[in-house]
């Protein structure tokens, strides 16, 4: 089994690792990076020396026989990559956000309208144990339809999206992008309903400041002081993490969304990037007339309390590395679908759907104006 790889990074480097524990067949055979002789001197290194690198899609594509592509590049980049792969029908693994502009997005979906793609977007929190847990449990009628959702994200490793590349917006596409479209996502996965509108409001209250641009740590008078200083983190790293307090610090520290679906319920969704240590915080309250069921994907724990009989049920998961355990699922999914056509689990529909709301999102945070969610415009 035969791995390409588009953007070879810390987290496709994850992805295959969780691909290789399930199938050992399953090798990198060939390489596109901006970074190819340092990859090569690395995988050197550790005794891999049987991958080709190329040095565009195109030519990779072309050379090799792939049973996979994987794509981990710069998001801006995700909706071309995936353009040049889905003519060929080989199954794709695509990194989140699918696309950061609506331009972009218009184009991958026309694309997968009329080619119907084999595809795996990196949606890990659906594949979760609780995220399962939750949908089984509203789906069995427990709670109660469910009439509304508070869901939150207090992010408490948030300074890496404004001190590492992540603080360029013309790449990432904002915040929304990076964090809600994991969240959105799951809760359209459990909820199963169309979202039809969406309001937003988005704040920078801390990281901002006037530093010098382009200041690292490393060079700050502060670097000392500062609660938020990576001058003395060891490791590669430290050598590239900027000034989160410098004047050209992108992307909000805070946000809120509220989502309405067809069924007239609606969703109100925060993320916080600052927010520190036991303030950490995922998850969500499904609320139906019956009950509530309420989970947090850091503590490891489900709760259902019933409204009208004095029971609360506790379920409490093993805590799991890679994404709460989804990256191995995807990892799973992914395999399936290269040796025998399974479906995908985490769908480019699905995909190009968060997508949308989280650039409604970002458009009506700075409209100051509602925002139908629709491919009608």
């Amino acid at each position: 089994m035969n791995l390409g790889v588009i953007g070879y990074g810390l987290r496709m480097r994850t992805v295959i690792g969780e691909i290789m524990k399930l199938d050992p067949s399953c090798q990198v055979t060939a390489v596109v990076d901006l970074n190819n002789n340092a990859i090569s001197a690395r995988m050197r290194e550790q005794g891999t020396e049987d991958i080709r690198f190329y040095t565009s899609t195109e030519e990779m594509l072309d050379a090799e026989r792939l049973d996979g592509v994987l794509v981990g590049t710069r998001c801006s980049l995700h909706t071309e990559m995936a353009l040049k792969i889905m003519p060929r029908g080989i199954p794709l693994f695509l990194e989140k956000p699918v696309s950061t502009n609506m331009e972009d997005l218009l184009r991958l979906k026309r694309a997968y309208d009329d080619l119907h793609s084999p595809v795996v977007v990196s949606f890990p929190l659906r594949m979760t144990t609780i995220v399962k847990s939750v949908k089984e449990i509203v789906d069995s009628g427990k709670i109660g339809t469910v009439e509304h959702v508070q869901a939150v994200n207090n992010v408490p490793y948030g300074s890496v999206y404004f001190q590492s590349w992540y603080r360029d917006e013309s790449i990432t596409g904002g915040l929304f992008l990076q964090k809600a479209t994991h969240d959105f996502d799951y809760i359209n996965h459990v909820l199963q309903y169309k979202p039809i509108e969406v309001c937003a409001m988005t704040s920078k209250q801390v990281f901002k400041g006037t530093k010098p641009a382009e200041l690292k740590c490393k060079d700050c008078e502060e670097k000392h002081t500062c609660a938020d200083s990576k001058a003395f983190k060891t490791g590669e790293e430290g050598d590239w993490e900027y000034c989160c307090f410098a004047e050209d610090t992108g992307n909000e520290d805070s946000g809120s969304a509220i989502i309405r679906y067809e069924s007239g319920m609606h969703v109100s969704y925060s993320h916080n990037f600052f927010a520190r240590r036991e303030a950490g915080r995922r998850g969500a309250r499904f609320l139906g007339y019956k009950g509530t069921v309420e989970f947090d994907f850091i503590k490891g724990k489900i709760m259902v309390m019933m409204h009208h009989t004095p029971r609360v049920e506790t379920y409490e998961f093993e805590a799991g590395k890679g994404h709460y355990g989804g990256d191995a699922a995807l990892a799973e999914n992914f395999v399936r679908m290269m040796k025998n056509g399974a479906s995908s689990q985490s769908s480019l529909e699905d995909g190009l759907t968060s997508a949308l709301m989280c650039l409604k999102a970002r458009e009506s945070a700075i409209s100051r104006q509602f925002q139908a969610i629709g491919w009608d415009f």
